[in-house]
């Protein structure tokens, strides 16, 4: 239960990021930010252990940040 809630934040968290607050950054800086993502999602499953939305609240961040993204891509794409 453990695993699975931590591999489901840590890929929630990684298209959060991903989609939200990414930059280019050298490949050294991406691996000490995605570690540092890792230790944090570690404690933020803890949360979720303890019945707290951490989970649904990823899936809801991913998508809005998703539709955030697709109608700005689309918006661009037509001036």
């Amino acid at each position: 239960m453990f695993l699975t809630l931590y591999i489901l934040n840590l890929i929630f968290s990684v298209i959060s990021f991903k989609l939200g607050f990414a930059r280019k950054l050298s490949p050294l800086k991406t691996v000490f930010v995605y570690t540092m993502l890792a230790i944090g999602v570690y404690l933020l499953t803890i949360f979720s252990i303890f019945q707290l939305p951490i989970t649904e609240s990823l899936i809801v961040i991913s998508a809005v940040l998703a539709i955030y993204r697709f109608r700005l891509h689309r918006e661009r794409k037509n001036r």
